[in-house]
């Protein structure tokens, strides 16, 4: 029987295009099978030896027999901040891999729900919720079947989505959200290296899938330091040489900034309003757990979070969403 491998779906976003590039650099790329809506954008991999293939969580026609000859498959969440739809993409993905004969799956959720608590306030968290609790329910009446949830910290580069969409091009005085900045904070994390580090994970499964230590076991990748809201504006200002300051607003004035809406609609539905439940989650402490893990995985300290941003703003370079 031939060799079971590696696979990623999908694989060309900002996460999964920063895994993919860590894991080649740790097996072979014969062992991988990259999947994508795009397969195009992975001309380069499939140069290498990667199996490229093409399939779209919004057509689920794509996904039948998409994970043939994958064992363990890291499933990268559907980029959305709904809850149903988005709970059934990963659910109709996790069924087909099942079909497929996919027997781990490394699922990659967010760094909400606190210290590994299985409940959030924000509306960005329910549909992870979701997919952890039906990994671990496949889990439990599968015995060949295993899973590894990794909440991934939330991204430094994605701090525009946590302040209004604020702009360092165009820098305005006040960021209006429905927090004043206070702690608790955000364990913010380099995106890249919650790709190298998720990318280790999964090459240590692949060198020793009997002996991997975090089998049904859900872990947490967060920075090094958690740094409250009003701490984080003023880095922005330090890099900026600003006065930016953060003016607590209703849920209802947020939501009806103009800047939102264009971001924060999904198939024609504003969750601007759902959105501002992250920073209630925020205030109740749900993302300033640090754990060392990605300490542990890097081999090193994680970058801080001025200097990411930093070259972020600086290089202008502008990624998508976290969600």
């Amino acid at each position: 029987m031939a060799e079971r491998k590696l696979g990623i779906f999908p694989a060309t976003g900002g996460l999964g295009g920063s895994t993919v590039k860590h894991l080649l650099s740790l097996v072979p790329a014969s062992r991988v099978i990259l999947i994508a809506r795009n397969p195009d954008k992975l001309a380069a991999e499939s140069r290498l030896g990667v199996v490229v293939r093409r399939a779209d969580y919004d057509d689920t026609a794509t996904l039948e027999r998409v994970f043939d000859g994958v064992g363990a498959l890291f499933l990268i969440s559907y980029a959305s901040c709904e809850h149903e739809h988005r709970s059934r993409a990963h659910r109709i993905a996790i069924d087909a891999a099942l079909r497929s004969g996919v027997t781990h799956i490394f699922y990659s959720s967010l760094a909400f729900a606190g210290n590994l608590t299985s409940e959030s306030t924000a509306l960005v968290m329910q549909a992870h919720l979701d997919t952890e609790a039906y990994l671990k329910q496949l889990a439990r009446t599968r015995p060949s079947f295993t899973y590894t949830v990794i909440r991934e910290g939330l991204y430094s580069e994605s701090f525009p989505i946590y302040t209004a969409f604020f702009d360092p091009r165009k820098p305005v005085d006040e960021i209006k959200i429905p927090h004043d900045g206070s702690g608790p904070g955000v364990a913010w994390a380099k995106r890249d290296e919650l790709g190298e580090a998720t990318g280790k994970i999964i090459a240590t499964y692949a060198r020793n899938p009997l002996g991997f230590p975090y089998i049904n076991k859900t872990l947490l990748l967060s920075g090094a330091q958690s740094l409250t809201l009003a701490e984080m504006v003023a880095v922005l200002n330090k890099i900026l040489g600003r006065d930016v300051r953060i003016k607590k607003v209703s849920v209802d004035e947020f939501a009806a900034q103009p800047q939102n809406a264009p971001m924060l609609t999904y198939h024609g539905v504003d969750l601007s309003k759902g959105w501002a439940t992250a920073w209630t989650a925020i205030s109740q402490g749900e993302c300033s757990v640090v754990t060392p893990l990605l300490t542990d995985m890097l081999g090193r300290e994680p970058e801080d979070f001025e200097t990411t941003v930093r070259r972020q703003i600086e290089g202008q370079q502008w990624h998508e969403l976290q969600l």
